[in-house]
């Protein structure tokens, strides 16, 4: 693989800022870059690392599970991002990560990491502004698990997902089950699975090509 064509395609693709493009293009060009299938496991909560990985092409899933091996989705991370960055303090992993679809991701050591941020002190900043980012949306998520019902956090969660259409309506990209709903608004399959019956029955959403479709707006309770 041509690794700087593939890092620029990604820059143009999905990043905005030419100064973080071209700080996460020099910083993946530092790793040791591989290639991952469909359900390949990145990182393991609670393990030791020091390693942080850009992804180059494709998209992981962060997540974290119970003794019971009930999930809860952090978030899904996709090309031109990277992820592993509390790797930096040394100590255990605070999630899981699994690869979502084939992905290629670079691997940065945390020692090449330091060496990259003295060289490049701009990027600390970027490192900053991502882990606070992060740390806004575990607290988002949080709140919205302390104060709205399951309705809310899943009517939310759909909004955020969908994709406006040109007829109007709104389709979520991705092929979604029932369980990975569940597990990204934190209740059971069987609650998602009853709340969704009845969007549909109500004419509020369908399903295309496997896909859900918003047709009109939501109600406000369920």
């Amino acid at each position: 693989m041509n690794l700087e064509l593939e890092l620029d395609d990604l820059v143009q693709e999905f990043c905005s800022d030419e100064r973080h493009a071209a700080s996460v293009r020099a910083l993946a060009a530092l790793g040791d870059v591989r290639h991952y299938r469909k359900g390949s496991i990145l990182i393991h909560e609670s393990d030791v690392g020091d390693t942080l990985f850009v992804v180059i092409q494709g998209r992981v899933k962060v997540y974290s599970t119970d003794t019971n091996d009930r999930e809860i989705t952090f978030g899904v991370i996709g090309s031109g991002d990277y992820f592993g960055e509390m790797a930096l303090d040394g100590r255990p992993r605070s999630a899981s990560v699994i690869t979502l679809e084939p992905s290629i991701c670079a691997r940065v050591t945390r020692t090449t990491l330091l060496s990259y941020i003295a060289r490049e002190p701009e990027f600390a900043l970027d490192l900053l502004s991502k882990v606070i980012h992060r740390a806004r949306m575990a607290t988002n998520s949080a709140r919205n698990l302390a104060f709205i019902d399951v309705y809310g956090r899943l009517t939310q969660c759909l909004h955020e997902l969908a994709v406006p259409q040109a007829d109007g309506s709104a389709l979520i990209p991705e092929r979604l089950t029932h369980l990975e709903i569940a597990s990204r608004v934190g209740c059971s399959r069987e609650m998602v699975s009853r709340i969704l019956k009845d969007l549909e029955s109500g004419g509020y959403t369908e399903v295309r090509d496997r896909r859900i479709a918003l047709v009109k707006k939501l109600p406000a309770r369920w």
